[in-house]
């Protein structure tokens, strides 16, 4: 199964609102869709601007953005976290 990223908040637990397939998406997630998606692949001084909103707001909440490992659901286990990638 491959990796997703999320946020992981200052009491280490993984914050499902914010699962996505890449780094940037989440961080599109956390400083809303203010920013444009293909600008901020082609354009260093947009992505630099999109980072410093992304970092104040990281360090505010004094949270983190980390790649991890969904889990296989298993037919027999109970209720689980549900990954929906968009």
């Amino acid at each position: 199964m491959s990796a997703a990223w999320t946020v992981k908040d200052r009491e280490g637990r993984l914050l499902p609102d914010f699962v996505a397939r890449s780094r940037l998406e989440v961080g599109r997630k956390l400083v809303g869709n203010r920013y444009d998606a293909f600008r901020l692949l082609v354009s260093s001084s947009y992505r630099e601007v999109f980072d410093r909103d992304l970092k104040d707001i990281l360090d505010r909440k004094d949270w983190e953005i980390v790649r991890f490992l969904p889990r296989r659901r298993r037919r027999s286990a109970g209720a689980e976290l549900e990954l929906k990638l968009h």
